[in-house]
């Protein structure tokens, strides 16, 4: 929601675009104050403080609405925040949950970039294994396991006659613990 309000404001100067984008980017300045703190207290900082500018939030939106062409491209942002408000504002009610998507797009960046490059691989049978190992290594820094000691030890194991009825013994996820990524 608020990458398109704030890519509004900044191709077409809209006004009501911009105020948009301010409002919600006090979320954010709410939610750097509590990262990283327990999940209960970033709940309670929900609760008092963006709660009461998101409640204040949705009729502002449903306001401006009723003022602006329906054809525009800023009611089309608006109906689509509207529309999606109740997954939009989940956050302030399962302390899990962070505010956007950000750090899982950023998680995934690598694998979508490493994707398009094993699209010129050279040979079908190439990308393919690119994209294998893209994969795995994706999958050890997810798991906090270093990726060159994953896979080592694994062609390690491999190679002293590990059964492949057993491969799920290999799996990142049930790497031992010494192998982890230094802190």
């Amino acid at each position: 929601m608020r990458r398109r309000f704030v890519k509004l404001a900044r191709n077409s100067k809209s006004p009501t675009a911009g105020a948009a984008a301010r409002h919600i980017a006090q979320l954010y300045t709410i939610e750097v104050m509590v990262r990283g703190s327990s999940p209960d207290i970033r709940l309670a900082a929900r609760r008092e403080h963006s709660l009461p500018m998101v409640a204040a939030l949705k009729p502002w939106f449903e306001k401006q609405l009723s003022m602006i062409s329906s054809g525009s491209n800023l009611a089309e942002d608006i109906r689509n925040a509207l529309n999606r408000w109740q997954g939009m504002t989940r956050f302030l009610e399962d302390r899990r949950l962070e505010l956007d998507t950000n750090l899982v797009e950023n998680a995934i960046r690598p694998v979508c970039l490493t994707r398009k490059i094993a699209l010129f691989a050279g040979r079908e049978a190439g990308a393919e294994n690119w994209a294998l190992l893209a994969s795995i290594v994706a999958t050890c820094k997810l798991n906090d396991i270093n990726p060159a000691a994953y896979i080592a030890e694994t062609l390690e194991t491999i190679i002293h006659g590990h059964p492949h009825s057993s491969i799920e013994d290999t799996m990142p996820w049930r790497f031992r613990k010494t192998s982890r990524q230094p802190q």
